[in-house]
């Protein structure tokens, strides 16, 4: 007895085959003339992807940099040096540089900041590929999609995508003081990435990576804070960071209540530096309450603006003092003081080098 309908050998054939060409995107379009299959053909006239791209331009300036303690990241910013993160360097003075092409290089350490986790390293003789790759003269913006470049666990020249995650963060610095105006990204990074570009479509670099490995979260250093520190660092070897003398906290509905404040905004002194910018310009913080089982400091002044702009968190003063202050201005403070606002001046000093009152 002959079955006359097709097999099953046959339907699962031919329904594998439609899964291919579905899965594939054929859709059901007729073969041209002779049966070629043309899609192969349109997806290489389609050109790369944004992130080939990226990528393909900027990997010769992208080069693992080891010294005796570890290795990391760095990437050319001129035609001279080479930057990378402080903690990427630590103390050394001088690292080894390997390029895309497994070729070795000496670098010397001419400049290091742990405030901004910046490192320079001077290198001589850079093959003419490593092109200085350019600081984003834009900010970054929520969802802006980004390439980060570098070397996580001495896997050279590796390429991870994302998206700008936030802005605006604050992050630790080494000196145990906080980086201001961070990027936070999804990108993945890990351990070798620190000191990589992270970059735009456009192939500008949006920050210098800093630090990742958790869930989906990693932070750069802003191009705005290295555009400010890098030159200083490369023309003196060091970099001075204004200072407030004040530990601070937000005001929240919490903190509001126990000061009898009408709403919760601005940031309330809770303490200053002995003998610091501060020290005879503000009022901190006398005493505490506790409110539903938490204890809320009371008394101070509490800090709404600078130069007119509003410090309703920590990082929006943070990334003002770092973006647009040096030591030695005097700056406008709006505060409240006993319930009525005021304006006082104050001449900020120069960060130490481990915390206090910040």
């Amino acid at each position: 007895m002959t079955d006359q309908g097709p097999s099953r050998r046959g339907l699962l054939r031919a329904g594998a085959l439609a899964l291919t060409a579905g899965l594939a995107g054929c859709g059901s379009a007729a073969p041209t003339a002779g049966g070629a299959d043309t899609s192969a053909a349109d997806a290489t006239t389609a050109g790369p992807s944004p992130y080939t791209r990226v990528y393909t331009e900027a990997i010769d300036s992208v080069m693992l940099v080891r010294t005796d303690q570890g290795s990391g990241t760095g990437w050319v910013y001129d035609d001279t040096f080479v930057v990378t993160n402080a903690h990427v360097v630590g103390s050394a003075t001088t690292v080894d540089l390997r390029t895309r092409d497994g070729r070795w290089y000496t670098g010397e350490v001419v400049g290091t900041d742990r405030n901004s986790d910046l490192a320079v390293i001077e290198a001589a003789d850079l093959p003419d590929a490593a092109t200085p790759l350019p600081l984003s003269g834009s900010p970054a913006t929520i969802g802006q999609e980004v390439v980060a470049i570098g070397n996580p666990f001495d896997l050279d020249g590796s390429v991870t995508t994302g998206i700008v995650s936030g802005t605006d963060r604050s992050i630790p610095a080494p000196t145990g003081f906080s980086i201001p105006d961070a990027i936070q990204t999804d990108a993945a990074v890990n351990p070798g990435n620190s000191g990589g570009p992270l970059m735009d479509l456009g192939g500008s670099v949006l920050a210098v990576i800093n630090s990742g490995g958790g869930d989906n979260i990693a932070f750069g250093i802003s191009a705005a804070l290295a555009r400010r520190v890098l030159p200083e660092l490369i023309e003196s070897g060091s970099y001075e960071h204004s200072f407030m003398g004040v530990a601070i906290e937000p005001v929240t509905p919490t903190v509001a209540e126990a000061n009898g404040l009408d709403e919760p905004r601005g940031l309330l002194v809770t303490d200053l530096a002995p003998n610091g910018p501060a020290a005879d310009v503000l009022q901190p913080s006398d005493g505490a309450e506790t409110v539903d089982g938490e204890s809320v400091p009371v008394g101070g002044d509490v800090l709404l603006a600078i130069e007119g702009t509003p410090t309703d968190t920590t990082e929006a003063l943070g990334s003002y003092l770092a973006l647009e202050t040096r030591p030695g201005d005097t700056v406008s403070l709006t505060i409240l003081r006993d319930g009525s606002e005021r304006t006082v001046e104050l001449e900020l000093g120069t960060r130490p080098t481990r915390p206090s009152p910040s």
